[in-house]
């Protein structure tokens, strides 16, 4: 059949969680709840940042940065997510589809970045402690924390553009509960193979410098860490890493098996599973990693809550 007499697509089926049709409410309303959490959790990290002089150190400001970046995928997956799950699936329009998997890619790729500057600020605090102040400068904070994010929401547009010369035709069922790449590539009865390498070969500036970056710095790190010569020391130094060492293994460890595991018969149920645990579960996570790991947050929420509490 020739493609000028199929039917062009303009709307996808997100089928969401088929096996979940029972659940549907009670699955719904667990979602709503992370959802909830996520939000309160970020936003209550990048208030108390900014309301108490003793969290506005670098450290504290890109913590700020990977919350936000934390709310954009949060709000860009779960709310469609939402109507996905309790109605047993829903439609996208095209425009909304490609606007998603933007706003998606854009947050992970900042995300990224943030988490390599953030690594950086704990090799330089650590590793070079007499230097710190004087070369992470509040110009170099505002430097490292803007890069993630023109990298992200600018250079991404490099492997957007190109989805919108695709044409869709037939099928428009998507096997997912939010518009990825990969299912949107396999509707398409365009020529997909561009495209494919051109996202492969972005992925190497995107995700596996940063990734590569993380890994040298904390080997310096923990270089540095077994030098020191005293046990409180050494516990001293790896707290004021640990909460991030967590966040990123967390985070490249979802990332990594979301984009590695094929999507393909009965490993779609796992690719899922990953995203829905990059998408929802992570953002989640890290307020909550920070808050029960960071001593200074937690007594500055301690604080808050008695100043709130004494005041009503």
């Amino acid at each position: 059949m020739s493609m000028k007499n199929q039917t062009r697509v303009t709307e996808f089926f997100l089928l969401g969680f088929r096996n979940l049709q029972n659940f549907n409410i009670v699955f719904f309303i667990l979602f709503l709840i992370i959802f909830l959490f996520t939000v309160l959790g970020n936003f209550l990290i990048i208030i108390l940042v900014s309301i108490n002089v003793q969290l506005q150190s670098p450290m504290y400001y890109f913590l700020c940065h990977l919350s936000f970046s934390d709310l954009v995928v949060s709000t860009t997956i779960v709310p469609n997510m939402l109507g996905v799950t309790l109605l047993g699936g829903n439609i996208m329009n095209y425009l909304g589809c490609v606007t998603q998997m933007y706003f998606f890619s854009a947050s992970t790729i900042t995300e990224c970045y943030l988490l390599a500057v953030m690594s950086y600020d704990r090799y330089l605090a650590i590793c070079n402690p007499l230097r710190y102040s004087s070369i992470m400068d509040f110009k170099r904070q505002i430097i490292l924390s803007v890069w993630p994010w023109l990298a992200g929401f600018t250079f991404n547009l490099i492997g957007v553009f190109p989805i919108f010369s695709l044409y869709f035709c037939d099928d428009n069922i998507i096997d997912h509960f939010f518009c990825d790449l990969s299912p949107l590539l396999k509707l398409s009865c365009s020529d997909t193979s561009l495209i494919g390498l051109l996202f492969l070969v972005c992925s190497l500036p995107f995700f596996i410098f940063p990734c590569s970056f993380v890994i040298v710095t904390y080997v310096y790190i923990f270089l540095t860490i077994y030098k020191i010569p005293s046990t409180t020391g050494k516990q001293k130094a790896f707290s004021t890493c640990s909460s991030h060492l967590i966040v990123v293994g967390t985070f490249y460890g979802t990332l990594i098996a979301k984009y590695m595991i094929p999507s393909k018969g009965n490993s779609l149920l796992i690719n899922k599973t990953v995203s829905l645990l990059h998408t929802v579960f992570t953002p989640l996570f890290n307020p909550i990693i920070y808050s029960f790991r960071n001593q200074d947050i937690k007594m500055t929420l301690k604080k808050a809550s008695g100043l709130i509490f004494f005041s009503s």
